[in-house]
């Protein structure tokens, strides 16, 4: 689905192990692989300069960890000084990056808005689709695991769908990576449409699995012109118990969803069951920011 992959890492949240296996993200699909780190500024007066002598041994650190990179593949190491997050966004437009990885850890709102989170911070400010994984998942894979993680991450996507215009959207953005990507490793995506049952039943429509299916009928024929398999499912329940449970039963990559059409911090205060899934999914979240 992508080439031009931006990795960061902070050295605690395993992300820099990715740096050894080179090879297995490019039979990912990937062209192009930037490391970034990023060293925080202390606080004091004057304006912060890059220190050659605090980023140099970072520098040499991620190189140490490269691994020859097969033909093709452009692999860079950038450290930089200043906000992680103004720090990747920078980055991202200097080097043309189409997803950025990040090691996110399982968060509460509460924790969220106490020690802040660069992954909501991004979703504020860029338009380039994000790559979660969970530090503590990362760090305890053995190099064979991580090895076939790299090189299938993805393959195979659960897309939760519910008819709404968040929905539709992420459906184009899939359709609009694929479709422009000869070279895409995309080879299968589940559609599952969970219909709450905690939603009052003169607001789910007379036969609501029934025309579930139907737009998902719709959806399944115009992704299989991608040459993709497309798995469909229409099930009662609560919505965030019903996708992890899709995710563990159907062996998938990784959970593909975007944020709602909300501005500013509302996105991240009010209830989303994207917010909800980007902080709970033990599984990789593609997550599409507006």
């Amino acid at each position: 689905m992508f080439q031009r992959a931006l990795i960061c890492t902070d050295f605690t949240d395993g992300m820099y192990r990715l740096a050894q296996f080179v090879p297995s993200l490019a039979a990912g699909g990937f062209k192009s692989l930037v490391f970034v780190h990023c060293v925080s500024v202390e606080s004091g007066p004057g304006i912060p300069r890059q220190d050659s002598a605090k980023l140099e041994p970072v520098r040499q650190r991620l190189q140490e960890l490269l691994r020859e990179a097969p033909v093709g593949i452009e692999v860079t190491v950038e450290v930089q000084l200043g906000r992680a997050s103004d720090c990747i966004l920078r980055l991202a437009k200097q080097h043309r990056a189409d997803v950025i990885f990040l090691g996110s850890p399982t968060r509460t709102l509460l924790e969220e808005k106490l020690f802040g989170s660069t992954t909501a911070a991004l979703a504020e400010k860029t338009s380039v689709p994000m790559i979660i994984l969970r530090p503590q998942l990362v760090s305890t894979y053995t190099t064979a695991e991580l090895e076939l993680r790299c090189a299938h991450l993805f393959r195979y996507l659960l897309i939760p769908y519910n008819g709404t215009e968040g929905g539709k959207k992420i459906i184009q953005k899939i359709h609009h990576q694929v479709k422009n990507n000869p070279e895409s490793v995309l080879e299968r995506v589940r559609l599952l449409w969970v219909i709450d049952d905690h939603m009052r039943r003169e607001l789910r429509g007379d036969r609501p699995v029934e025309q579930a299916q139907q737009e998902l009928d719709q959806l399944q024929a115009k992704l299989a012109e991608l040459n993709l398999v497309v798995n469909t499912t229409v099930v009662e329940g609560s919505p965030l118990e019903e996708i992890m449970k899709a995710a563990e039963t159907h062996d998938i990559s990784a959970i593909a969803t975007c944020s709602r059409n909300i501005d500013g911090i509302l996105r991240w205060s009010s209830p989303s069951l994207t917010r909800e899934i980007l902080r709970c999914s033990w599984h990789p979240v593609l997550f599409f920011p507006n």
